[in-house]
């Protein structure tokens, strides 16, 4: 058996076709960290980011992409119990994930919940990560308070939804066009086509003028205005991303007649410390909420590890509904 594997990289700053499958050593795992060999790794805007050269990774990082995988333990590092080896989990990395192995943290693993195959386990780190500590964590959400999910058709969005709902929260959600809308009502929340609507409006007709306790926003720029004016007082936006832009006039007179909250957060740059802290909440409050007749995740399309183009192209169009991930090899080689 060699020692190689197969992965995939950007080889330039550019569109989808820049990204490349290329052999590389396989990692090997440093204190507190254990080797995964892959069955499958998700797709994220994080990944396409640090493509365009939007946001580089982080300089320990390796520059192999995905932030977030599914498989088993074949190997650990100095201080890990040799009893991890060949356990499943499904684990949040720095960078790696696009590959046949990966190198996680020890505590940056979770345990996949009963049910769920390998391809939906690699869909959900980065999402529960992300959810609990900007949702959760820092929104506050509680039972009986409503939350506005901009982009409820996306991966992180079907996921949000589901874990509010099971949380004892109403949802309303956007989404782009009819189709995409009809679909999120399936699932039990209210969908407002962003293309049509004007959103404030229509968060003040379904809430009956009472507006929402939380905003979960990926789009930033002249947006959060409109966010702003459907909350309600003591409300709190939480920014995830800025689509639209990351500079936009703020009316901070409705701020302040409101009592809001204004915060915003990102993952990938926090701390080993912090994500570890993260990850216990994780498999503490939302593992339990997942499995077969609960919250389960949306998968759109499953990819082999070679079409990575391919899934990045779909991403980006907007048109996929759920995550999208990639089946690596496994370590055949």
């Amino acid at each position: 058996m060699t020692r190689a594997m197969s992965a995939v990289i950007a080889t330039a700053i550019g569109g989808p076709q820049v990204l490349a499958l290329v052999e590389r050593p396989r990692p090997v795992p440093g204190p507190g960290e254990v080797l995964i060999r892959t069955v499958a790794a998700g797709v994220n805007r994080p990944d396409i980011m640090q493509r365009t050269g939007a946001i580089p990774a982080p300089p320990d990082a390796p520059d192999i992409l995905g932030l977030e995988v599914a498989g088993a333990i074949t190997a650990t590092g100095e201080g890990v119990p040799d009893a991890m080896q060949g356990t499943a989990v499904m684990a949040l990395v720095k960078g790696g994930g696009y590959a046949e192995y990966a190198v996680a943290r020890a505590d940056h693993c979770l345990s996949i919940p009963k049910g769920l195959d390998m391809q939906e386990a690699a869909a959900l780190p980065e999402g529960l990560f992300t959810i609990w500590h900007n949702l959760f964590d820092r929104g506050g959400l509680c039972p009986g308070e409503t939350v506005l999910i901009q982009g409820g058709a996306s991966g992180i969005g079907t996921l949000a939804l589901q874990l509010a709902v099971a949380w004892g929260a109403r949802v309303i959600v956007t989404a782009g066009g009819t189709e995409k809308c009809a679909r999120l009502a399936e699932m039990g929340v209210d969908a407002i086509d962003y293309r049509t609507a004007d959103l404030a409006a229509e968060v003040m007709r379904l809430t009956h003028g009472a507006g929402v306790d939380v905003v979960l926003d990926i789009l930033g720029g002249d947006a959060i205005n409109s966010h702003l004016a459907c909350m309600a007082p003591g409300g709190r936006h939480i920014g995830l991303s800025f689509m639209t832009g990351m500079i936009a006039p703020v009316d901070l007179g409705i701020m302040m007649r409101k009592g809001l909250w204004l915060s915003s957060s990102t993952l990938r740059p926090k701390s080993d410390a912090e994500k570890a802290a993260i990850a216990v909440d994780v498999e503490t409050h939302l593992l339990p909420l997942i499995g077969p007749g609960k919250v389960r995740p949306v998968l759109s399309a499953s990819l082999p590890l070679a079409d990575a183009a391919a899934a990045h192209t779909l991403l980006e169009s907007g048109r996929n509904f759920g995550k999208i991930v990639l089946q690596t090899e496994g370590g055949t080689k």
